[in-house]
């Protein structure tokens, strides 16, 4: 049933199964995510994802609790993509006792919005909050800046680069490489690390070029690939996102260039479309699943995401967002809470078997930096319908199949978080 948005909200989303208006209060849970902008597209992405999380779990009864079973309820809070729009949201869903905070598109958008929640939970000890956070990667929210009330549910950087690196490394006529990123803590972080992984994995690698572009204000990346043309690098290691990647892939697409990609996000949102047939077995992607991962589960799971969203342009599921909402709730139940700092508690011991997915994920939160721990997966692009690749990503005929499952023991990393835990 739809609700009316509290004030400064885009919308708000239920889905309660029941209008019984004696039903015990939803708990609700507040995105906050750029829905208009350059990067709406990822944040009407993330939105899908979890609000089929969300209808699932209501459609089971709801989160289990003493006083009896309350549904979820989805809060979208469009921060326009800018970081003071997020931090007004969270002020705004904190103001109306919202308990947890959902976000992950820009990691420095995820720094602030850690340092506001610690200084409000600290001044409103009645009122805390958590930070849950799925894709914001910079290595540092879990190291030196990790905060009791935030937890990571997408593998960091580092370790992403850790199996897209394993797989580099192995193709031994590779000997230039480009890295080129998004001018801002993850980007400057990806180059960095590459540059690092390089080195200690294949010295033998000349790193030819090495830039960092305005995050989603550059209209035409042409300069950026007349770059990577003249350095006469053979293979390009970017953790761009969003239209900052489609851009720059079409760009170097128009030129004609025969390099490989080594991405963070090159399955999905417009990538496979605009490459075409040049991304066959040259564009890479890691994450900790993908829709030909394999397997019947894993089938069945990407057909009911397509029978909830049957138009090809919303085609963009990842498990991580299905579990984020599956471990919040099965915490609440542990915890018999919905107070922030019981579920955090419950959350610190978090292990998901997935089950509730059909086995298709599973992985367990580190208590002690709050990082999720899981299974990543390298793949290439391929032309759908060949072995490996029955679905392909967003109509485009071309999908991904797997080129290395790495377990999460192989690619966690060591954390040297200090984290200040309430009394």
């Amino acid at each position: 049933m739809a609700v009316t948005p509290p004030a400064g909200a885009s919308a708000s989303t239920s889905t309660s199964t029941s209008a019984n208006a004696n039903a015990p209060e939803p708990i609700r849970l507040a995105m906050i995510e750029g829905l208009s902008g350059p990067f709406a597209n990822a944040g009407e992405a993330v939105f899908r994802n979890l609000l089929w999380a969300v209808e699932r779990v209501n459609a089971r009864g709801g989160v289990k609790l003493p006083g009896g079973a309350r549904q979820l309820q989805l809060v979208r809070m469009d921060s326009k993509g800018n970081t003071e729009e997020a931090l007004g949201q969270l002020r705004l869903a904190t103001d109306q006792g919202i308990a947890y905070v959902l976000q992950g598109n820009s990691s420095a958008t995820a720094a602030a919005l850690i340092d506001a929640l610690n200084k409000h939970n600290q001044r409103s000890p009645a009122q805390r909050a958590l930070f849950l956070n799925y894709s914001a990667v910079e290595p540092a929210l879990t190291n030196e800046k990790c905060s009791f009330w935030h937890f990571r549910f997408d593998a960091h950087a580092d370790m992403r680069l850790n199996a897209l690196t394993e797989v580099l490394q192995a193709d031994s006529r590779l000997k230039k490489v480009y890295l080129i990123g998004q001018d801002y803590s993850f980007g400057q972080q990806v180059v960095k690390r590459s540059r690092e992984m390089l080195q200690a994995k294949r010295p033998d690698i000349e790193v030819v070029g090495e830039e960092l572009h305005p995050m989603g204000r550059v209209k035409d990346f042409l300069p950026y690939a007349t770059k990577i043309r003249a350095s006469g690098a053979q293979a390009v290691i970017t953790g761009n996102w969003g239209n900052d990647l489609t851009l720059l892939v079409k760009a170097v697409r128009d030129l004609g260039l025969n390099v490989k990609f080594y991405t963070f996000y090159g399955n999905a949102l417009g990538v496979p479309a605009t490459i075409g047939d040049a991304g066959i077995g040259s564009v890479l992607a890691v994450a900790e699943w993908h829709p030909n991962a394999g397997g019947a589960a894993s089938d069945r799971f990407v057909e009911s995401f397509r029978t909830r969203f049957p138009d090809p342009k919303e085609d963009y599921l990842h498990a991580r967002m299905q579990a984020i909402i599956e471990v919040l709730a099965s915490s609440m139940e542990r915890a018999r809470s919905t107070e922030a700092t019981a579920v955090a508690r419950a959350m610190e011991q978090a292990v998901f078997d997935g089950k509730v997915l059909g086995g298709v994920h599973s992985g367990r939160m580190r208590a002690e930096d709050h990082q999720f721990l899981q299974p990543l997966y390298v793949s290439v692009m391929d032309r759908a319908g060949r072995d490996g690749v029955r679905f392909d990503a967003e109509g485009s005929g071309y999908g991904f199949r797997s080129v290395r499952r790495f377990d999460a023991a192989e690619v966690a990393l060591p954390q040297s978080c200090k984290m200040q835990r309430p009394d």
